[in-house]
């Protein structure tokens, strides 16, 4: 069902509502028959967008609410997250910065509600990698990210007044009975100390602590 605007050719052109077959409701600009401009859709799962749109396709800025109770505010390209945007997710943890494909890429700052700790760095496809520093209530770590983890020269600084130098290290695998076929549960890397200074700036270019 359409009620709105026409033009001369009839197709859906200006202002309109409309009720889709799959029971989702649109309201908003249309241009020759496709939803372009600002709109609100509403899906009959619950979720709700309401933003630019680019030829039925969400464009430019817009906040979409999901039905698990997360929020979207921010850039879309062609239906994708993309540019900036603040995700707040169902458990509260919120996340700020670039998005690419959907996915946090580029630099953003993670935010973890139940410890308040938060992740500001680098991202790759959704993961934690690159230099970053996580910082908690009263210490933070400096280094770089692989796959999620710290691996490799970092610090530890704490509020106190004292910085702890070092690197995380990958354990080798355990070689486990060949005829397992359990694969290898992953190893944490290991923090592996060499010394604690007074605090100084560093960064992750810096591979050898100053004397």
């Amino acid at each position: 069902e359409y009620e709105g605007d026409r033009n001369a050719e009839g197709e859906r052109h200006g202002f309109g509502k409309a009720r889709l077959p799959n029971g989702d409701t649109y309201e908003g600009q249309y241009e020759r028959g496709l939803r372009n401009g600002h709109g609100t859709y509403r899906f009959k799962n619950g979720a709700l967008y309401t933003g630019d749109y680019l030829q039925n396709k969400k464009h430019g800025k817009g906040v979409f609410f999901y039905p698990d109770g997360s929020k979207y505010a921010g850039d879309w390209v062609h239906d994708q997250r993309q540019g900036y945007g603040e995700y707040l997710y169902a458990n509260g943890d919120t996340y700020t910065g670039e998005w690419a494909n959907n996915k946090r890429h580029g630099q953003g700052t993670y935010v973890y509600k139940d410890t308040g700790s938060k992740y500001v760095g680098a991202w790759v496809n959704g993961i934690q990698e690159g230099p970053a520093e996580l910082i908690h209530l009263n210490h933070r770590f400096k280094g770089t990210f692989l796959n999620g983890k710290p691996l490799g020269h970092g610090k530890f600084v704490f509020d106190i007044g004292c910085e702890q130098h070092g690197e995380y290290i990958q354990p080798a695998q355990e070689k486990e009975e060949e005829d397992e076929d359990e694969p290898p549960l992953p190893v944490e890397p290991k923090w592996k100390a060499s010394e604690i200074t007074k605090l100084r700036p560093w960064s992750p270019h810096d591979k050898e602590p100053a004397p």
